[in-house]
């Protein structure tokens, strides 16, 4: 039985340095650059275009059929190319 339990603890010592390994060489999403994004969250968006997050919500309440928003469900995601068209064409003042 004490095989059998050795055998056990390397088997399931070398399938968390297997699944270790893999999670640290898979490429995650959210670190992906901001210039390859199609989308950007809120935040994102608030960061980037250096706009408060509140404000990024109220342009969104006010223009929610415009085409710089994608509805993932209830949440917004803004198109960045088409959010900078609008920004340089239609916001003045932020």
């Amino acid at each position: 039985m004490s095989c059998d339990s050795a055998f056990l603890n390397k088997f399931c010592l070398n399938w968390r340095v297997i699944l270790i390994e893999m999670k640290d060489t898979s490429p995650a999403i959210s670190e992906m650059p901001w210039w390859n994004k199609y989308t950007l969250s809120v935040q994102e968006a608030a960061e980037y275009f250096g706009i408060c997050d509140k404000k990024i919500r109220k342009i969104i309440e006010e223009h929610q059929n415009e085409r710089f928003i994608m509805w993932n469900g209830s949440r917004p995601r803004i198109k960045r190319k088409l959010f900078e068209k609008y920004v340089d064409e239609k916001l003045t003042v932020i």
